[in-house]
């Protein structure tokens, strides 16, 4: 079981409150993914058991302290984030044909593609099932966020217009992509905590901002993190030609003139079949000790402090310092 110990939270009273709902949501989340069918059980099941941080349902119960976290709307509006995120990650791995997950099989290779598939449209029935009790309000909000979620792979999937920078096309898709269902998260706790309209927008603008340097983050974890850390195979983006920041930002300096001819030679060795192990571990070794993971690094790390610079808003106090201590740790991670 996840626990909120995965992030510092330095106050013990506030600690011990986000601990014992984190319990509940935990609970809920459980109830929610049973099914009596044993199939749609089983395959639902299978990331829930496999674990998490459950970041999102955290930050929506951290937002919510900044009104009245007590509320049984916040515990519901946390089970539907981490239900939707839960979705989107069945989706990701057929898409990505990712092996792991969490450190486990992914649903696909257990159950085939069409099966993975439809248990993330399950659980998105199941999320809306939920939202559907908070009123029309977090439908709304539900359904813009669903949309942005959809668009960010859509985006991903065909790639930038000819027209278009790949690297600020690849920021909207972390945006739409990631970010959106962190703003939504932060944005559900603070309002159904009864939070006044500017903290919830507050609480949004933090997490969507975070939400950007959170995936920048991955991108660096996933070539210099090994699988026994993440859970997943390191390089898996490289060998399915999913643009990460690093391997964009290499793109463009080898097609300068002038370039230097090791990073020609590196985007030559990322262009190449990376289809064996050994080509993909080569790769890997090379681009995380190439200086656009290290740019990339500081790129998150500045929208980290970009997106705590949002919460100036807000009274000083242990919720203001847990948020700021949430993003710090959201970029400085090893998985």
């Amino acid at each position: 079981m996840t626990s909120t110990t995965a992030l510092p939270i330095v106050d013990p009273g506030l600690a011990t409150r986000l601990e014992g709902r984190m319990t509940l949501v935990e609970e809920r989340l459980r109830d929610a993914v049973t099914s009596t069918d044993r199939l749609a059980d089983e395959a639902s099941r299978h990331l829930v058991n496999a674990g998490g941080k459950r970041l999102r349902p955290l930050l929506a119960l951290l937002a919510a302290e900044l009104g009245d976290g007590t509320r049984r709307e916040v515990l519901d509006a946390a089970v539907v984030v981490e239900l939707t995120h839960l979705a989107t990650l069945y989706h990701d791995d057929v898409m990505d044909a990712a092996p792991l997950r969490r450190g486990a099989p992914a649903a696909h290779e257990v159950w085939g593609n069409s099966v993975a598939i439809l248990t993330g449209d399950l659980l998105f029935a199941r999320a809306s099932a939920t939202v559907a009790g908070l009123g029309p309000d977090a439908v709304r909000i539900q359904a813009a966020t669903f949309e942005r979620l959809c668009l960010g792979q859509l985006h991903e999937t065909v790639g930038p217009r000819p027209d278009e920078d790949p690297v600020a096309h690849y920021l909207q898709v972390l945006s739409d992509k990631t970010a959106s269902l962190i703003a939504t998260s932060a944005r559900f706790g603070a309002m159904f905590a009864g939070c006044r309209p500017e903290v919830v927008g507050t609480v949004e603008r933090y997490g969507e901002t975070l939400g950007v340097a959170f995936q920048l983050a991955d991108d660096v974890i996933d070539l210099t993190s090994d699988a026994a850390v993440t859970g997943k195979t390191p390089g898996t983006d490289l060998r399915d030609r999913v643009p990460t920041l690093p391997a964009l930002l290499l793109r463009d300096r080898a097609g300068r003139p002038g370039a230097a001819p090791a990073d020609r030679d590196l985007l030559a060795m990322l262009d190449a079949d990376l289809s064996t192990d050994a080509a993909l571990a080569d790769a890997v070794r090379a681009l995380s000790g190439h200086g656009v993971v290290d740019q990339t690094r500081e790129r998150a790390v500045g929208l980290a402090r970009a997106a705590v610079d949002e919460l100036a808003p807000l009274p000083a106090g242990p919720v203001k310092d847990a948020l700021v201590d949430f993003a710090d740790a959201l970029v400085d991670r090893a998985s």
